[in-house]
């Protein structure tokens, strides 16, 4: 991925609009990465995946509540401070 400080990226904003539909193009600033500029079919593909991805683990979620796999709040609860102080040992 081709990468921009930002001030690059506004100077060369038209030329990073082209570069974008070609492919991402990191911005960064004080040398660290802070945006990606993507083309629109890009992000909408980004988007349908997302959602999907979202919709599958709720889906999950729901045969877990069906099937009887889940615990309640407090017993998790109880059961990660048991993890954390056993693994302070």
């Amino acid at each position: 991925m081709e990468s921009l400080n930002a001030s690059d990226a506004k100077r060369e904003f038209g030329e990073m609009l082209l570069k974008a539909q070609k492919g991402p193009v990191g911005i960064n600033k004080n040398g660290k990465p802070v945006a990606v500029m993507v083309s629109a079919t890009d992000y909408a593909d980004i988007e349908i995946l997302r959602r999907t991805l979202i919709q599958q683990e709720v889906q999950k979620g729901l045969e877990d509540i069906e099937a009887g796999r889940v615990g309640r709040g407090s017993e998790v609860l109880q059961s990660l401070r048991k993890q954390i102080l056993e693994a302070d040992l």
